[in-house]
């Protein structure tokens, strides 16, 4: 009788343990390499004992996840700010985001309301913002102390010296520099060519300044070692890599605002595990936290004061690069409007051929 009676206890222990088991909690979370590294997952989990689930993905991964399932399988996905709304859009693959349950005061305030603006559909907000990065100009201090924006890359003296890429951001940045506003034009074609043409005729005339038109970061690193070019537009952390070998090489905030990209934190439509999903948000907006995950994906967070936790060089590297104005004038990517792209791609096409 004892026998049988220590049997059913263990059989009930047994499947008690298993049922804990399986109504642990979980968040399962869809996200960049480097976003979620292992030490932040496992102290997010011995704080919460919520299990995370973390599978790799990118912007088009993500949006065909999550298309194929009607917004079920995670809880919490990362796409690009300006992939947020024309996906909710034409999909309905994301559920709005409840402002009041995220910890505001982590986060820096303008990223916060830029991602709260790019992200909105019908009056609802879709994403708030996590991992971003810039590009702008990485700058000889030495050789080229007088550019300080995009269009400085045209001034006499740097014939030869200088490289950018025949991409959207280089139209984009050098409208901004020349006083344009080409992202509250975006709904407006006429008035989006009309920019378009200042900055066609502005990048054929400095086509005599430009040492070679990169297409590949590594190459255009190589570039700037060899001293062969002096100034270029690309991103902070390239310019920031190039400061720990060179220092009198860096990356320069332009004038008129490094343009900004941002990887948000947007809830599946069908997520089973929303409350989980905002402690992660709260957790990993933490300065000390953010700063991990700085140190692990090679970009800055939105998290507020998370740049004096990170190690001491790329901290110094980080503040001389960007004041906080400096941070509070990034021109943020919003969503491109359908053909757009289409007329960037002319003008492109024939400053690339155009000769002086």
């Amino acid at each position: 009788m004892k026998k049988v009676f220590k049997r059913a206890s263990l059989t009930l222990l047994i499947g008690a343990l298993a049922s804990s088991v399986a109504n642990a909690e979980a968040l399962r979370l869809l996200t960049w390499g480097g976003y979620a590294p292992d030490e932040v997952v496992a102290q997010f989990e011995k704080e919460t004992g919520i299990d995370v689930e973390v599978t790799k993905s990118n912007n088009e991964d993500m949006i065909s996840k999550l298309r194929a399932t009607g917004g079920s399988g995670f809880d919490l996905a990362q796409p690009s700010q300006d992939r947020v709304t024309s996906a909710q859009a034409d999909f309905n693959i994301y559920k709005p985001i409840d402002l009041s349950k995220i910890d505001a005061d982590k986060f820096i305030p303008s990223m916060l309301e830029a991602t709260r603006k790019n992200t909105q559909l019908d009056g609802k907000v879709y994403g708030v913002p996590h991992v971003w990065g810039t590009s702008g100009l990485i700058v000889n201090r030495k050789s080229a102390p007088a550019v300080a924006d995009y269009t400085d890359l045209c001034a006499a003296g740097l014939n030869g010296d200088v490289s950018y890429r025949l991409k959207r951001p280089t139209l984009i940045g050098f409208a901004f520099a020349m006083g344009e506003d080409p992202f509250s034009a975006y709904n407006d074609k006429n008035k989006y060519q009309a920019i378009l043409n200042k900055v066609e005729e502005k990048l054929i005339s400095c086509k005599g300044a430009v040492k070679t038109y990169w297409s590949g970061g590594d190459d255009l690193l190589n570039l700037i070692r060899s001293g062969e070019v002096k100034a270029a537009m690309a991103w902070d952390s390239g310019g920031w890599k190039l400061n720990s070998e060179i220092p009198d090489v860096t990356f320069v905030a332009p004038k008129s605002g490094a343009l900004g990209w941002i990887d948000t934190f947007a809830l599946p439509r069908k997520t089973k595990a929303e409350d989980a999903a905002y402690k992660w948000i709260n957790f990993v907006m933490r300065p000390e936290i953010a700063a991990k995950i700085t140190e692990s994906a090679g970009n800055f967070t939105a998290s507020k004061g998370s740049d004096e936790y990170v190690n001491a060089t790329l901290k110094k590297q980080f503040q001389e690069s960007f004041s906080a104005q400096a941070v509070d004038n990034i021109k943020w990517y919003p969503p491109v409007p359908p053909g757009l792209e289409e007329m960037e791609g002319k003008v492109l096409d024939r400053v690339k051929a155009a000769r002086l």
